[in-house]
């Protein structure tokens, strides 16, 4: 019997992880897809299926040629229907000026903030549309909205992340398939990711940002839960996430902060 699927590109120990875990804990069998570690997907996998739930897991490189389509197209032939997916994939390349960001890096931004949801629209949503149901997630950034200095490959390709999603809304939305872009404005508690750009200096930096002062990836995950299924007459299109003592970048009032979250 085909099961239903979870669809995860991106599956580190962060957000992309827990929210596996949570959708299998749902009923889903997860499908954890991510670029290297095979070790660290497994023990994902293994820590979902030892909690009672159902998933596997695939090592593929989202910025080369048909590895993205030809995933959507095993995994639906393979195991079931892609019922819900999220695309959780970063770009970040670090803080660089202008004059030390190549064409080659701000194109591969490009390709792996933009190019790569929009593969993964194109081979899945459409499947969606026809099924008249679906959950399509995208986690996005702060650098979708604000540009900073030494970001510009970041801010570009989140920005057409954001644009993306809105056209992906649009179009099939009324087709029964729920998009939505989830922008994360704050710094995830995510080893496998910030932790290694912050390297040695990572428990000083939670230490600093004391408790709750990080995103919590298994919060996150019962969010994306949450508007995953939301009932049709109130979808959520675009979420704000942060922990709830930091003030949003677009407002300086800490009242309308607390309002807000």
């Amino acid at each position: 019997m085909a099961e239903k699927v979870f669809l995860v590109i991106g599956a580190g120990a962060g957000i992309g992880g827990h929210a596996a875990r949570r959708f299998a804990a749902g009923g889903y069998h997860a499908v954890l897809a991510r670029r290297s570690d095979d070790e660290g997907l497994q023990r994902l996998v293994d820590g979902i299926v030892a909690d009672g739930g159902s998933a596997s897991g695939r090592l593929i490189d989202a910025s080369l040629p048909d590895t993205i389509e030809d995933l959507v197209d095993d995994v639906e032939r393979a195991i079931g229907p892609i019922e819900a997916a999220l695309f959780n994939l970063g770009a970040q390349i670090g803080n660089r000026p202008l004059a030390e960001t190549t064409p080659r890096m701000f194109e591969l931004g490009w390709r792996l903030a933009t190019f790569a949801p929009y593969r993964l629209a194109r081979a899945l949503l459409p499947r969606m549309a026809e099924r008249g149901r679906g959950a399509f997630l995208v986690t996005s950034a702060t650098a979708a909205v604000r540009g900073n200095s030494g970001q510009a490959s970041h801010a570009a390709a989140m920005g057409g992340r954001r644009m993306l999603c809105q056209s992906l809304n649009a179009e099939f939305a009324p087709q029964g398939v729920h998009v939505a872009h989830i922008l994360i404005d704050a710094a995830v508690d995510a080893p496998d990711t910030l932790g290694k750009m912050i390297g040695d200096r990572w428990d000083a930096f939670k230490d600093r940002k004391g408790e709750d002062g990080l995103v919590d990836p298994a919060a996150v995950a019962e969010t994306y839960w949450h508007i995953a299924h939301q009932p049709r007459s109130a979808w959520t299109f675009e979420a704000d996430i942060r922990p709830y003592r930091d003030v949003p970048w677009w407002n300086d009032n800490p009242t309308t902060a607390i309002e807000r979250n």
